[in-house]
């Protein structure tokens, strides 16, 4: 029992960074009716940017002063990114297809990408923020020994709980957040009312992309910054599709229920299906979810009117 509860929470630790990919994704749909496709180019980006920032500033700054410079010269980066996105792929499309929307951010993602790799270099870089990593053991009265978790993921599950609350406030309960809604379910209705689309594409992408430097933070202090890491977005999809597209909190719930699948499947059902499970296991659920519920557990019904 004690073995499969700390399979299972190790899980859904690891199903809160999958969640913070697919936060990004949610932003920016709920305000511009897209599916980023760029959203992994961004957390690799925000990494390299901070990774290496921080390997210059510690020659001449202690460790949390230049850790703080990194961040925001990482911020920086990536409000260029969304002001030169807004500037020069979404108002040229003002008005036109999601499909010419999603296609304009497989570009993105693939120049991103690319710039990343000519400005930082294509190196594995190592990356400390100064979050402890020791196991923790939780339980030892109940259980002999307790349950081992990595004290990493704690902290994670932490950060994006704080980042989630503030999100779901910002958009409920501030006048801008009122208008990026707006601005996803019309674009020409927004403008007529007096809402600028290119300022509220500029925010939302801008807070994507602070939601993305969070996410690179977390998943490069556990794996590194590495290119691999733009393929997050991929593990994001079934996430989305669980929790719907539109949904802060389905996000995380999505990100929950995968981590703790995957993690799950591959212990149990790995050695009799011969391991790698973990690489198919959240698109198999994803498939299987759309037959039933295509708007995913958060997303809003569709109602189409004949």
């Amino acid at each position: 029992m004690a073995f499969v509860l700390e399979v299972l929470l190790g899980g859904l630790l690891s199903g809160v960074l999958y969640a913070l990919v697919a936060l990004g994704f949610v932003l920016i749909y709920k305000a511009s009716g897209v599916l980023n496709f760029a959203q992994g180019s961004m957390v690799l980006l925000a990494g390299l940017a901070f990774v290496k920032a921080q390997a210059a500033l510690a020659a001449i700054a202690p460790f949390w002063l230049a850790a703080l410079g990194a961040f925001v010269f990482a911020a920086a980066i990536l409000v260029a990114v969304a002001w030169a996105t807004q500037r020069f792929v979404l108002t040229p499309l003002l008005n036109q297809s999601q499909l010419s929307l999603f296609m304009a951010t497989i570009g993105l993602a693939f120049v991103i990408d690319s710039l990343g790799q000519l400005v930082f270099g294509s190196e594995v870089y190592a990356l400390d923020i100064g979050l402890p990593r020791d196991p923790v053991f939780l339980l030892d009265g109940v259980f002999d020994g307790g349950l081992l978790i990595n004290g990493l993921d704690l902290w994670g599950a932490a950060i994006a709980a704080i980042l989630v609350v503030a999100l779901v406030l910002f958009f409920h309960r501030t006048g801008t957040g009122l208008a990026l809604r707006a601005a996803a379910d019309d674009h020409a209705a927004a403008q007529s009312v007096g809402i600028p689309i290119a300022w509220i594409w500029f925010v939302v992408w801008t807070i994507a992309g602070l939601v993305a430097l969070v996410a690179a933070l977390l998943w490069g202090s556990k794996l590194g910054i590495q290119f691999s890491i733009a393929f997050l977005a991929l593990k994001a999809l079934p996430v989305l599709i669980l929790g719907g597209f539109t949904s802060i909190p389905g996000a995380i719930v999505g990100g929950l229920l995968i981590g703790a699948g995957e993690k799950l499947a591959e212990v149990f059902l790995g050695p009799m299906l011969g391991g790698g499970i973990e690489y198919w296991f959240a698109y198999v659920v994803a498939l299987s979810f759309l037959l039933v519920r295509p708007q995913g557990l958060f997303g809003e019904r569709i109602i189409e009117r004949v």
